[in-house]
């Protein structure tokens, strides 16, 4: 029978800076869209999406609740998919200009930013979370 293999050191403390790092970007996201809202409803609206003005504040809510959830690991796995989905999809609406090398740099953290949303889906919350 294998031998079980022991956690790497420092797993759980590496697991808090994963979600502390991913709910500060979404909490500032959140902050910025809600201090500058008109501005928000405008790019949406350029971008195309249905109903900017109601979009907006849907998005604020869910920039602000993942990343609550991710700070006090509550739900994480489910919450890390959202945001995994939500990174993916936000990277080739907002930033699929292959062209534009800043636009491209844009698309590829929003997928980094999910990579390690998924990371965290795959792993959990750790055992310093309210999952535990």
């Amino acid at each position: 029978m294998p031998k079980a293999r022991s956690p790497a050191p420092f797993a759980d403390a590496a697991l808090v800076i994963a979600r502390l790092c991913i709910a500060l970007l979404f909490a500032v996201a959140a902050y910025n869209k809600l201090v500058g809202y008109a501005g928000a409803v405008g790019y949406f609206r350029r971008l195309g999406l249905p109903e900017p003005a109601m979009v907006t504040p849907a998005i604020i809510a869910f920039e602000a609740l993942a990343a609550l959830l991710l700070l006090v690991g509550y739900q994480t796995r489910i919450v890390a998919l959202m945001v995994a989905g939500f990174c993916i999809a936000s990277g080739l609406l907002a930033h699929f200009n292959l062209s534009d090398p800043n636009q491209l740099n844009h698309l590829l953290k929003n997928f980094a930013i999910a990579g390690g949303a998924l990371a965290l889906y795959a792993s959990g919350a750790g055992s310093r979370s309210l999952d535990r």
